[in-house]
């Protein structure tokens, strides 16, 4: 009599929880939009965080700033951790953007609409003159040039040519041709919106380039630039597009930027801006789709909350060896770049998967 065994049945493994938490991290960016959308309508305050509630004008000037900065930071990753481009010169289409539409308003008097579309075109055509020549080089010597063109930029604004540009003191945007609904406190909420506004677009062009056939061309570009003559194509012209679109997202922030400070600044155009999105790139992850926004948010926000603390009287009671330190905001922010490139290699973008790892090794 023989004896039959069984085998048993393989146990079906419930997947519905992980389907619906996936769905979940699927729309938390629709959720995070909503939430900074009714940031104005809010009295919610955050101490340590924010001077005062969420909505009063100090609070929503500060938002906005941090939003503009994560949106720039984003575009410029295009060129760096996205088509392999280490330009040392954004900053001077940054500053095409607001100079150029200042100028249009103040010199020839269009109507702000007009102004603005002639800034940005400025400084997409600016991107595509430099850019042709930029891109002749690569490696190091492209670097080199953007730098070379970058001071060019700011000397040619410090010595206000025809007094177009202000000097060292810049050019304050004239408020009688802004619309009304841009200028004065009582519109902080307004100027915000539009900064939340241009950090969405940023986000969508930089999310349907990255994910188009060009882009890819992009990422092989970064990879092996050699390989992709090899397969017949012409790197020359996918990285020129790649600075041009860099450029023009570049100047629309410009003049985001000009309405929200109320005129243009020459600190703008110095190579010590392309720095910091330099930083605030690798800071929140290069090449990552959400890094750059969180590293330029971090940044800005890091930036004017430290600025105040060093400023503050508990640092200015300290010892002179605390004091003298803590009284340097750019200290500050070299100590919080450091740790974080030496603890998170690859940026905050990297910090979800890397706590996400320990889970997985106790299962």
């Amino acid at each position: 009599m023989s004896t039959a065994t069984t085998t048993p049945a393989p146990t079906a493994v419930n997947t519905a929880p992980t389907r619906h938490r996936a769905r979940l991290l699927h729309w938390w960016p629709a959720a995070v939009l909503v939430l900074l959308a009714v940031a104005p309508y809010s009295a919610l305050p955050v101490p340590g965080l924010l001077d005062g509630p969420v909505g009063s004008p100090g609070s929503l000037q500060l938002l906005a700033n941090c939003l503009l900065f994560g949106a720039l930071a984003t575009g410029y990753d295009l060129l760096l951790g996205r088509t392999g481009l280490l330009s040392f010169g954004h900053a001077l289409y940054f500053a095409a953007g607001s100079y150029a539409t200042n100028m249009f308003l103040l010199e020839a008097g269009l109507p702000f609409a007009v102004a603005a579309v002639l800034g940005l075109c400025s400084g997409a055509l600016l991107a595509l003159v430099l850019g042709s020549v930029s891109l002749r080089v690569t490696g190091i010597g492209f670097s080199m040039v953007t730098l070379a063109f970058a001071q060019d930029g700011s000397i040619l604004v410090s010595r206000n040519p025809g007094g177009l540009t202000g000097g060292e003191e810049g050019r304050a945007a004239p408020a009688e041709l802004l619309p009304s609904w841009l200028v004065g406190i009582d519109h902080t909420a307004n100027l915000y919106w539009i900064a939340l506004a241009y950090l969405v677009l940023t986000l969508a062009v930089v999310h349907r380039a990255v994910r188009s056939p060009t882009g890819r061309v992009w990422e092989g570009i970064k990879e092996n630039e050699r390989r992709v003559e090899v397969l017949g194509l012409k790197p020359y012209g996918f990285k020129l597009t790649a600075f041009v679109l860099a450029g023009t997202l570049a100047a629309a922030g410009g003049l985001v930027h000009l309405l929200l400070t109320g005129g243009s600044t020459p600190q703008t155009t110095t190579s010590d801006f392309t720095l910091s999105l330099l930083v605030m790139v690798v800071l929140g992850g290069s090449g990552t789709r959400w890094g750059p926004m969180v590293g330029g948010i971090l940044y800005t926000w890091a930036d004017h909350r430290l600025g105040d603390l060093a400023g503050s009287g508990a640092v200015a009671g300290l010892p002179a060896v605390l004091r003298v330190p803590l009284s340097q905001p750019l200290f500050l922010l070299g100590v919080l770049f450091v740790a974080v490139v030496h603890l998170l290699p690859g940026g905050l973008a990297r910090l979800p998967s890397r706590l996400r790892r320990p889970r997985k090794e106790n299962v």
